[in-house]
């Protein structure tokens, strides 16, 4: 690869494109990453972390109110300000920035600051902010350009807020509609309702979290509704439109329209494939201009190769990580292809209280025809039960009916995403029920719960 600028090039410095580079560098490549923004991508600046920290701000509300209970005796009343959370909440985003370019710095990763075009499979021009050009050769190439919201599911729909601009709010609304029905929609719902914004969730379905398994949807609305999100089931708007004053009118047809001072677009995200140049390179682009690629991110174009979310396929950060360092691996590592089991990754919904999930729901198992027997639990945890209130924890298992290994864990409930986690290790490893069965629990804990789940509370012989 000498005849090249680098071995490899990598369009996109979020964590995916972040972890590919880094690895392929480890191995003696010669690495370059291409980024038109700041350094860091959608988890590190407008999506997980940041995201996680206003949750972390929203649980306050309910820890003031439970303390009460437990015998403290507060002043004041406790108030939010949006305006200090978001300045603490920039300073972090800085920082962690700051360690990202680091990290690549330190990895002897050149960084290109620029947008990045294909001209050949292998060419790429770099177009810096002055608009000043450089074309640049690699010997391989990896898209890793991550996804953006989608800005047209609705007339109207572009002038309304994403995620991005939320994350931004120096100020709350006092009312909110948020449209959509997926992760965005509910974490950023349920958020909003704890910091005191009225909020009206619409969506298409009959519960929110399409494509999840139906107790954790329906976990989701309780939670949300007890939270005072109302919920409008089925009830997506036909247009939306905005206001001379800023604020936003949405329209069902003619017959009805509600009025609120701030919308939320949460209809979805769109690889962000358009403007690189690849239809040019004889790359016909999937659904939502998802970079079609085999088991090991290869495209059909030699040497261009594509990770994450750009792919549209499971789009998680640590998916795009692993995707990346199995990639570089196999590239210039020595290492044979891996392939990632993408029916067995953990995910987690960060809304109040949190769900988190590993394997297949009950739906797709009866669709598939599989047979398997469900385990299930519904409790109050002790925390809330014991200052009298309503919250319920709920908990499944789902074990094939012939070899008894565990197929799936969904939990809601509070810590849901740690135990989750821990317990995806145990999927992976093939664990079976009696293995559950015969662990010792630790009590007292909700976690325990897994492990004391005796009898399916229904089969499924398929």
């Amino acid at each position: 690869m000498a005849d090249f600028d680098y071995d490899l090039l990598v369009l996109g410095a979020g964590s995916g494109g972040v972890a590919t580079s880094r690895r392929a560098a480890m191995h003696g490549a010669r690495v370059a990453v291409v980024e038109s923004g700041r350094v860091g991508g959608t988890c590190v600046l407008r999506g997980c972390v940041p995201k996680k920290l206003l949750m972390y701000a929203a649980s306050f509300g309910d820890a003031f109110a439970e303390s009460r209970g437990y015998g403290w005796a507060l002043g004041e009343s406790p108030r939010f300000e949006m305006a200090r959370w978001q300045a603490t909440k920039g300073a972090e985003t800085t920082r962690l920035e700051g360690i990202y370019r680091q990290m690549l710095a330190g990895g002897n990763v050149t960084l290109l600051e620029g947008q990045a075009r294909l001209l050949a499979p292998q060419h790429v021009a770099v177009r810096a902010a002055d608009g000043s050009e450089q074309v640049v050769s690699a010997g391989e190439i990896v898209l890793a350009t991550g996804g953006s919201p989608v800005l047209d599911t609705l007339p109207g729909l572009e002038s309304a807020a994403t995620s991005n601009e939320l994350l931004d709010l120096a100020t709350l609304p006092a009312s909110a509609a948020v449209i959509g029905g997926g992760y965005i929609a509910v974490e950023f719902a349920s958020m909003l309702a704890r910091l005191g914004v009225a909020v009206h969730l619409y969506f298409r379905d009959r519960l929110p979290l399409r494509g999840f398994d139906e107790m954790l949807r329906t976990a989701a609305a309780s939670a949300l509704q007890a939270a005072g999100v109302t919920l409008h089931a089925g009830g997506v708007p036909s247009a939306v439109r905005r206001l001379g004053d800023g604020s936003f009118v949405l329209l069902f047809g003619e017959e009805r329209a509600n009025a609120f001072p701030w919308v939320l677009n949460a209809t979805g995200r769109r690889p962000n494939s358009g403007g690189l140049g690849l239809e040019e390179l004889g790359l016909a682009l999937g659904r939502n201009g998802a970079v079609p690629v085999d088991a090991h991110g290869h495209t059909s174009v030699a040497h261009l190769h594509a990770i994450g979310d750009v792919t549209d396929r499971k789009n998680l950060t640590p998916v795009a990580i692993a995707e990346g360092r199995a990639l570089a691996d196999a590239l210039f590592g020595g290492l044979p292809p891996r392939t990632l089991d993408l029916n067995r990754i953990a995910s987690a919904v960060f809304m109040l209280p949190p769900l988190a999930s590993v394997g297949p729901s009950e739906e797709e198992l009866r669709a598939a025809g599989h047979p398997h027997e469900v385990y299930e639990t519904d409790f109050r945890p002790m925390k809330t039960a014991f200052v009298g209130g309503n919250e319920r924890t709920r908990m499944k298992l789902l074990v094939d009916s012939a070899s008894q290994r565990v197929l799936s864990v969904h939990m809601a409930g509070h810590d849901a995403p740690e135990i989750v986690q821990s317990l995806a290790v145990a999927l992976t490893a093939g664990a079976t029920k009696s293995h559950f069965d015969t662990t010792v629990a630790m009590h007292p804990t909700a976690a325990e719960e897994f492990v004391l789940m005796r009898s399916p509370t229904r089969r499924f012989a398929g």
